[in-house]
């Protein structure tokens, strides 16, 4: 298998991860043919999607010409899982073959996960999301911290944590990441938007309206400062302002509010319902009109 060690961004750490992969064509080694049926994707493979064209471009090639390059798989209790070369392994399939070239070689579970994870990485045509899920599971399954997980590939800790960020994105705005729908700088700027519960929706106007990632940016913004006004805090009543609306309320069987200001002046406010009940509260504060 052909390693660039050159590859833009990674860091020392993916060279070591691949040093014993640069022998796939050493005489030390079987290439042996192997079924299409008994052989398994990586379940560590970051990368949910494949460029069909390509693959149908590949599998051309193929049906032509063969495989030229083996693909590298380790032993497991149902056939074979593959540690690099699963579009070989895609494509092989869609050219009708039935076997493939293949090295079997041994390797434990955390070492496969890493290489399936960080062989993505170094090709940099995964998506975003496929991106930031591939940053979690070294996380996750490697006991790793955002910083290591930096220096282990050579990208700051910000460019990880900005990735990490957009696993916190709703699904359906996820879905639209994922297919291309949104860019990674319109999801991230969906993420500072203060009321979550809008992402999706601005998502689909930013879709729909055809946005530019300035003027998502603007827009957010301005549902930013669209914030609802705060209520003004009401004084609280005194012991004496409370019993006085009491009294009335018991007297007047009615809703009764009474209110003063810090000079002492205040109002009373009392609800009717009608004006039938107007005339009743009338008679009893025993008022007549002519």
């Amino acid at each position: 298998m052909a390693i660039n060690k050159n590859s833009k961004g990674l860091g020392r750490g993916i060279d070591a991860i691949f040093s014993d992969f640069e022998s796939a064509n050493n005489d030390q080694e079987v290439v042996e043919e192997l079924a299409l049926t008994d052989i398994r994707p990586n379940p560590y493979q970051p990368r949910k999607t494949f460029d069909e064209t390509a693959l149908q471009e590949l599998a051309d090639s193929i049906r032509q010409s063969g495989v030229f390059q083996p693909i590298i798989v380790r032993k497991s209790l149902n056939g074979y899982e593959i540690i690099a070369g699963e579009r070989r392994f895609r494509a092989s399939k869609i050219a009708g073959k039935e076997t493939i070239p293949a090295i079997v070689r041994e390797i434990d579970e955390q070492r496969m996960m890493e290489i399936a994870v960080l062989e993505n990485l170094q090709r940099e045509d995964l998506t975003p999301l496929e991106e930031a899920e591939a940053y979690q599971t070294l996380i996750q399954k490697l006991s790793l911290t955002q910083a290591e997980v930096s220096e282990r590939i050579g990208k700051s800790r910000p460019y990880i944590a900005n990735y990490l960020r957009l696993l916190t994105l709703p699904d359906v705005t996820k879905k639209y990441l994922q297919t291309g729908k949104l860019s990674m700088a319109q999801a991230r700027t969906l993420l500072s938007l203060k009321n979550k519960e809008e992402i999706d929706t601005v998502a689909e106007k930013a879709i729909s309206d055809g946005m530019t990632v300035r003027q998502l940016e603007q827009y957010v913004l301005q549902l930013n400062a669209d914030k609802p006004k705060t209520k003004t805090k009401q004084p609280v009543k005194s012991a004496y302002l409370t019993a006085t609306e009491n009294a009335l309320i018991d007297k007047l069987a009615t809703k009764v509010k009474v209110s003063a200001n810090k000079r002492g002046a205040g109002k009373i406010e009392i609800k009717y319902t009608s004006v039938r009940d107007l005339n009743r509260l009338l008679d009893v504060l025993n008022i007549e009109i002519d």
